[in-house]
């Protein structure tokens, strides 16, 4: 079932362009700070310049070079939703198998963990804990991981509470194969596509989170972010800076968001059994 799904996301017009659009925005990432022509803390340029052969986007207000803080920002961004996502991932994939298989009041504890950890609104928990506290982006990307995690435990729960009433981990239970056995050998390996499917929906959701935090102004302003970019270039929207400051971060941020868009809408539509078309 999983190979058919895997071969027809290859031929999925939402797959592909989401795709796409990540790794170009990935090699960007990673190389981009390489290739920049200046460091993106060097104030020693005239502030406030327009786009020339020296600054293809300018300078900001600091004399800073807006291409090289872009691709840094970029960078950072990236940094901060994939950390998110993958803590995340990674707790709720634990306790969604630990719950599903212990059973018993361990199940109903941790469920009910997850259903008060959901109800806590975690936009107001991060506000708080960046305006108090003002930890280091990965730290905040734990936290927000820290908050995001039920969705994943849930859905990891149920589908394994189905596959653990399967008939070969029956037999391999009959065998005398160990929970932990079972758990690594059979379970872990064919929820693989639920763990795609979530880890592109969180790392989407940290994007955006932090992209606002930084906006709003509750980022270390030493740190570079599409979100605090987009921020200070507002303060001068009366100048025309619309399409060498303030647009490259907006379309860059829109670009990363709807790329894994895309690519959640197309695991999700052909690994989701409940929303993979019937033939």
């Amino acid at each position: 079932m999983h190979l058919d799904a895997g071969q027809q996301i290859g031929k999925d017009p939402w797959f592909i362009t989401g795709i796409g659009i990540l790794l170009l925005l990935g090699f960007l990432a990673v190389a981009g700070p390489f290739l920049v022509p200046h460091d993106p803390y060097d104030i020693s340029f005239s502030p406030l310049r327009p786009p020339s052969a020296d600054h293809w986007l300018g300078t900001n207000d600091g004399g800073m070079d807006i291409l090289s803080e872009l691709v840094f920002s970029l960078q950072n961004t990236v940094i901060f939703g994939v950390t998110a996502g993958m803590a995340g991932l990674v707790l709720g994939v634990v306790t969604g198998l630990f719950s599903a298989w212990a059973g018993g009041w361990t199940d109903q504890v941790l469920m009910r963990l997850a259903d008060i950890v959901l109800a806590i609104p975690s936009v107001m928990v991060l506000i708080l804990v960046a305006a108090f506290f003002q930890p280091s982006p990965v730290v905040l990307a734990l936290a927000l991981a820290g908050l995001a995690w039920p969705t994943t435990a849930r859905g990891v729960r149920a589908q394994a509470l189905t596959l653990k009433n399967s008939l070969h981990i029956k037999a391999a239970q009959r065998m005398g194969g160990s929970g932990r056995y079972i758990i690594a050998r059979h379970l872990m390996p064919e929820l693989f596509p639920l763990y795609l499917i979530n880890f592109a929906a969180k790392t989407r959701m940290a994007v955006f989170m932090e992209a606002s935090l930084a906006f709003l102004g509750l980022f270390d302003p030493g740190e570079k972010s599409l979100g605090l970019m987009i921020s200070y270039a507002l303060q001068y929207y009366y100048l025309d800076i619309w399409s060498n400051w303030l647009m490259p971060p907006i379309m860059l941020l829109s670009l990363l968001i709807m790329g894994a868009t895309f690519v959640t809408i197309s695991l999700e539509k052909n690994f989701d059994p409940r929303l993979r078309k019937t033939v």
